[in-house]
């Protein structure tokens, strides 16, 4: 378990990295900390949420920590957790994944509510990116479809950028649901707050609109692979159109009977060939005029 410890002018801030529940124990937090949260920071997969005590507030984080070197879909594969523990004159912030944001607050904050408020903004804009590169992803692929001859999407692509912005989606939700329970009992920086939850608003709507995209590209990717699974059965049934009774006619001549006049014809061969090229050509009309070719 690593440490780090930052002293502003009214408080301190200590940055634990790679906790474990023994060390966790035996750090000194300036007053009890209940087990329970103990537990839930050295635990993996807990959703972000926030816990108000008497003393202290516990927050759990997602920060996104993707970088799509799995094929994996779901929450722990695109996040890692940020534990915050704030007090009037201190705050503790505990992860086990590194996360690069950390690093940029290093500004002069008079409180441990403003660091608060600017890891909040700093967690919330990591989603930014991977959103954005989702949206250029289906752009490209809704290029394959459009202005590409060959229709070279990939279904289990389409579906694992779906599933991500699903998930960021509702990563986001559950920090919305956290940043507005924290507001309405805590009155200071409550303008701050109403600054991140309109940027929590964007980044949902912007996961949406990922979500939608994907799924119409998907509706018509299938309709165009309908469309032209259709044009090859129409192709089929036109070539079985022309050939069913030329093959007719070529069968009933085929058959070994002796009393069949025509074999003795001088011309029977062809005026066998001219009537298979007459149902022929009266088989192409019939489509041109139905339009069918």
């Amino acid at each position: 378990m690593q440490t780090k410890t930052i002293v502003f002018e009214s408080f301190t801030w200590t940055d634990i990295s790679k906790p474990n529940l023994e060390g966790l124990r035996d750090f000194d937090f300036h007053m009890p900390i209940d087990k329970n949260y103990l537990l839930d920071i050295t635990q993996s997969g807990h959703l972000p949420k926030v816990e108000m005590k008497p003393n202290y507030t516990f927050f759990i984080l997602r920060g996104f920590t993707n970088t799509n070197k799995t094929s994996k879909n779901d929450i722990k594969s695109f996040s890692a957790k940020i534990a915050i523990i704030i007090t009037a004159n201190s705050i503790f912030t505990i992860h086990r994944e590194a996360f690069d944001f950390l690093e940029q607050c290093d500004k002069p904050y008079e409180h441990p509510k403003a660091l608060l408020y600017h890891i909040f903004t700093l967690v919330l804009q990591a989603y930014l990116p991977p959103i954005e590169s989702l949206e250029s992803k289906i752009d490209e692929m809704e290029g394959l479809i459009f202005l590409e001859k060959n229709m070279t999407l990939s279904h289990k692509s389409l579906y694992f950028n779906k599933s991500k912005a699903r998930i960021i989606k509702k990563l986001l939700q559950f920090h919305q649901n956290l940043i507005r329970h924290y507001v309405e009992r805590e009155e200071s920086y409550q303008t701050h707050y109403i600054d991140i939850q309109d940027q929590i608003l964007s980044l949902i709507l912007k996961s949406d609109e990922v979500i939608e995209d994907a799924t119409a590209l998907l509706n018509t990717y299938m309709s165009f692979s309908a469309q032209k699974s259709n044009d090859i059965m129409k192709l089929l049934t036109v070539f079985s159109a022309f050939f069913l009774p030329l093959t007719f006619i070529v069968g009933v001549y085929g058959m070994n009977f002796e009393n069949m006049p025509e074999l003795a014809w001088k011309y029977g061969y062809f005026v066998i060939l001219g009537l298979m090229v007459i149902v022929a050509l009266g088989i192409y009309l019939w489509f041109k005029k139905k339009k069918i070719i």
